[in-house]
């Protein structure tokens, strides 16, 4: 019995003098590198996104996607509606997350009533509106991008499309395809 005890104190020593037990694998840092949504493009209909109805649109020939055969669209009725479409995302400590989207805006009004609003909220950091598209966008796709920063701590980061349509003032539809999620 006394040489149990003396083989587990000797190798309590060995653990307080060393810090760390003699085997195994030190824990890898998490990288800062790397697309992290796994549906940028919609392909998979909603899948990794909270979306309303008739929101993911597939394989419109007339209204062809920026790249693959989906899209998401909003508004589009000249009725007073609200669509959504958000995804959240982890953001590893030490990281900055980089979000790319393209939009395409068609389009019969000429005074704004119809929007897209594009928000990023960030842990710790109080929602903001970083994009306001209207009828102007134009029909031809434009790239938009926003950023997090770097923080030292693991964040979360919400993306929002948020497109207000109003009855009467012509109709606006705002497609949106790409939305990729780059971590550096």
């Amino acid at each position: 019995m006394k040489i149990f005890v003396t083989t587990a104190s000797a190798a309590a020593v060995l653990l307080l003098t060393t810090g760390s037990a003699p085997a195994g694998r030190p824990a890898a840092d998490a990288p800062c590198t790397g697309q992290i949504h796994a549906n940028p493009g919609f392909e998979r209909g909603a899948t990794g996104w909270t979306a309303g109805p008739r929101i993911v649109v597939l394989g419109d020939q007339a209204r062809p996607a920026h790249t693959g055969r989906a899209y998401a669209t909003f508004a589009g009725l000249d009725v007073t509606r609200t669509d959504l479409l958000r995804t959240t995302v982890t953001v590893p400590a030490d990281c900055d997350l980089t979000v790319r989207f393209w939009v395409r805006t068609t389009t019969t009004e000429t005074s704004r009533g119809d929007y897209l609003n594009v928000g990023l909220a960030v842990t710790g950091i109080p929602p903001k509106t970083r994009f306001s598209l209207a009828f102007d966008g134009g029909p031809q796709w434009r790239q938009y991008a926003m950023s997090t920063g770097t923080a030292t701590t693991e964040r979360t980061a919400t993306v929002s499309f948020v497109a207000s349509e109003t009855a009467g003032n012509g109709v606006t539809t705002f497609d949106v395809d790409e939305a990729t999620f780059t971590l550096s």
